[in-house]
């Protein structure tokens, strides 16, 4: 799959609003019949373009109704450090997104905890795991937008 066309992002738009749809129904919304749907959503998964499926939960049911953003600096910028947090980041549960900032920032994580307790336990995990010189920390008072879906 060389390009992205006019059909495949309608597809993956529909997808991206509800990935649970039948063929039937998406292909409707589209303009195509169900096997032309059925081809293009399996390129579009070969192609690497549609990188899983997911449901997504209402954290206030799932008892994490606190989201924090935080932000961290390092002192340390060698590999095995790197090793270390990137480990942190993909195992330690309510960390939802961490990425490596330019500026003055280091890191900036996304979590998911119950309070500020669940926040504690999360920011003592974290700091057993690997040496952090500053983590500074900002609580979500109003979501106004919050969306997986990518503009296409």
């Amino acid at each position: 799959m060389e390009k992205i066309d006019q059909i495949d992002s309608r597809i993956l738009n529909e997808l991206q609003r509800d990935s649970g749809q039948s063929l039937e129904s998406l292909g409707d919304k589209v303009g195509l019949s169900r096997n032309a749907c059925w081809r293009r959503v399996r390129a579009l998964d070969e192609a690497g373009i549609i990188t899983g499926r997911v449901a997504l939960v209402d954290p206030m049911a799932a008892d994490l109704g606190l989201m924090v953003f935080m932000q961290i600096r390092t002192h340390s910028h060698d590999p095995d450090w790197q090793v270390r947090f990137n480990r942190a980041m993909r195992t330690i549960p309510g960390i939802l997104s961490a990425y490596r900032m330019t500026g003055d920032l280091d890191y900036l994580i996304r979590a998911r905890v119950k309070d500020m307790a669940g926040y504690d336990a999360l920011y003592q995990h974290l700091i057993h795991q690997v040496p952090i010189a500053d983590v500074a920390a900002s609580f979500v008072m109003e979501e106004i937008k919050d969306s997986t879906a990518l503009p296409l």
